[in-house]
């Protein structure tokens, strides 16, 4: 057998077999092993476990969802709170004043002016 990767996720396709396999041998009541890692003591612990811990990734999937948009919603009012703080430093003070560089605008007379485009004779 190949070593097993178990750095990635198994296909939930394959999750789902491996479920109807284990739902068909709880109709196998003459089972019985010697391997411990095949027991039916030992199918039921592991299918509990992989059922808590998916339900527990659920779970906090749920919580960073609501935080990532909570982070979000957070930053878009920052945004907008600073987009309100220019306006208010363009209006009190003007668009070319050095307070108005302060916090991030450009000055007026800053801006390069249009020059003529000089036409080539042919």
């Amino acid at each position: 057998m190949s070593t097993q990767d178990t750095t990635r996720r198994l296909r939930p396709q394959l999750i789902s077999e491996d479920v109807i396999s284990w739902h068909g041998l709880q109709t196998i009541s003459t089972y019985d092993t010697n391997r411990a890692d095949a027991s039916v003591a030992n199918l039921q612990q592991a299918y509990q476990a992989m059922l808590t811990k998916q339900q527990a990734e659920t779970e906090k999937l749920t919580l960073y969802r609501a935080a990532a948009d909570a982070a979000r919603l957070a930053e878009w009012e920052f945004h907008n709170a600073v987009l309100a703080m220019k306006e208010v430093v363009r209006g009190q003070y003007g668009s070319n004043s050095d307070q108005a560089q302060a916090v991030g605008l450009k000055k007026k007379s800053e801006y390069k002016r249009p020059s003529r485009k000089k036409l080539v004779a042919s």
